[in-house]
Parts: structure tokens; C-alpha cells; sequence
């Protein structure tokens, strides 16, 4: 018994993925076999787990999942589908993190800010210079719906305080705090210790310039609560914040935001 596009198949021994390819999705020219690209020839054994597509044409929601899964680790698709992640803050961290969390197919996506993007926003934020003046949650919404539109974004525009965040984010499983003032990243780790003991909290200090790329690390501070970077380089006069740099720092945020809807480092 094999799965190929999310439907069980009993195929005889011998059996190539380019065979069963012309029933389940006829033009196919694209074969993924246990989160693997293979050739059309590549012979079929019990238990695979197969994707077929037609390169070129838009899935749809049920076959964007096959593909999510055929890509994906087993097993990680089943858990992430259904959680949801809420981002404070939707800049150089925010907009980053809420693109990778995207791609993976994480269910649901809160997006807050209270800003619009401004032209100094381009040098490292996911944003398009015809975007300038649109609020934030309005553009980043847009563009996610571009790279998988069957995730749920929901925004709000707000600015963000320690007393509101408990209620903003009451029903995420993970708050990813991607803010740039250090006394509103303090209230927001505040309110997470306080009043949301259960949430899981990815957050970030020490980013900017272009310093050593491994200097960029997780730490865990508190169950469920970490942070990332170096814990140094805050942007100041002479110190920028950069694409690259500020995209490590990123996807840092996102990849441990995954690890704890899996629930690792418990």
C-alpha cells in the first residue's frame, strides 16, 4: 500500500511512479517520492509516500497540501496544519518569519502591526515598492496569499501594550516577538510570563550590522520562552539593520516556532 497525492493506492510489484503517475494526475511531469524529487522510472515499493504534479499549473487547496506533506518530514504537516502562530511586529523579523511560516503551511497566521511601509522599509522587509503607504497587515496579508493562499491570515492594526497582548493572542500556540523597541520587547515578554504561561514565545535581541553569521543563536531562557540573536548588536548610529543579518535572525525565529508546535525542547 502506497499513499500518492494523499489517496491510498495498492499498485502491483513493479510499478514505476511515472505509471501510476497517468492515473492520479494525468501530465504530470514533476514526482516526489518520500520528500524527494525522482525520475518518472523510479520504482514503487509498500509504504511510499508520493506527490505527482503538472509543473506550471496552480494547485489546488488539497493538492497544495499533498505537496506540503511530500516535502515535509512525516508526520510534521499533520501537526502544524492545525496551529496557529500569532507575530508581533511585521518588519525586517516579522514580515521574514510570516513568509517561512507560510511556505510550511502553518494553518493559521495573526499578523499585528499599526505602521504602513515606508521606502526605508525595502532594504529588508518583505514588501514591494508599490506597497509603500499601504498598512502593513494589509500588504504582508497580500503577499502571503500569493505564496499559499489556503494558510488563514488574520490582521489586526494595532499598537500593541502590555495589557492587550493577552487578549490578541489568547488563542495562538506560539507568539513570535519580532518588535525593534527594546522597553515594548520587555512589556511583551512581560505579559507572556504573567498572563500567558502556556504560549509558546520565540523572541529576538541583537541583529543588526553584518557581524559573524554564527554569532546568531537560540537560547532558551524559560519553558517555552526563547530568544534569538546575539544579544549585542542593537541597531544604533553606524550599526544598520541589514537583509542578510536580519533574514538569519528570521528564520531562526520561524525554524524554533516549528520546533515548538512539534513540541521539541520541552
Amino acid at each position: 500500500m502506497i499513499r500518492i497525492n494523499e489517496k491510498k493506492a495498492d499498485p502491483p510489484a513493479g510499478t514505476r511512479i511515472g505509471d501510476l503517475a497517468v492515473t492520479f494526475k494525468p501530465g504530470a511531469d514533476l514526482f516526489i517520492v518520500n520528500g524527494f524529487p525522482v525520475p518518472a522510472d523510479t520504482l514503487l515499493k509498500d509504504g511510499d509516500v508520493c506527490c505527482v504534479i503538472a509543473k506550471g499549473e496552480t494547485p489546488c487547496a488539497d493538492e497544495m497540501e499533498s505537496l506540503l506533506i511530500a516535502r515535509h518530514t512525516p508526520g510534521v504537516h499533520e501537526k502544524i496544519k492545525t496551529a496557529a502562530v500569532g507575530i508581533m511586529g511585521l518588519g525586517g523579523l516579522g514580515s521574514q518569519v510570516a513568509v517561512a511560516l507560510a511556505r510550511i503551511g502553518v494553518g493559521r497566521l495573526l499578523l499585528v502591526d499599526y505602521d504602513v511601509v515606508e521606502p526605508s522599509n525595502l532594504n529588508r522587509q518583505q514588501y514591494f515598492i508599490d506597497q509603500i503607504g499601504m498598512k502593513k497587515t494589509a500588504a504582508l496579508k497580500e503577499n502571503l496569499l500569493r505564496i499559499n493562499p489556503y494558510v488563514e491570515y488574520l490582521t489586526v492594526d494595532a499598537y500593541l501594550s502590555e495589557e492587550t497582548i493577552p487578549q490578541v493572542f489568547k488563542d495562538v500556540d506560539v507568539v513570535v516577538e519580532c518588535f525593534d523597541n527594546p522597553e515594548t520587547k520587555a512589556s511583551a515578554l512581560r505579559a507572556r510570563l504573567v498572563s500567558m504561561p502556556d504560549t509558546g514565545y520565540v523572541a529576538s535581541s541583537g541583529l543588526a550590522g553584518f557581524a559573524d553569521n554564527n554569532s546568531i543563536r537560540t537560547r532558551k531562557i524559560f519553558p517555552k520562552v526563547f530568544i534569538v540573536g546575539d544579544g549585542e548588536t542593537a541597531a544604533s548610529p553606524g550599526q544598520g539593520l541589514m537583509a542578510p543579518r536580519v533574514g538569519i535572525a528570521a528564520h531562526h525565529q520561524a525554524n524554533q516556532t516549528l520546533r515548538v508546535l512539534l513540541g521539541l525542547d520541552e
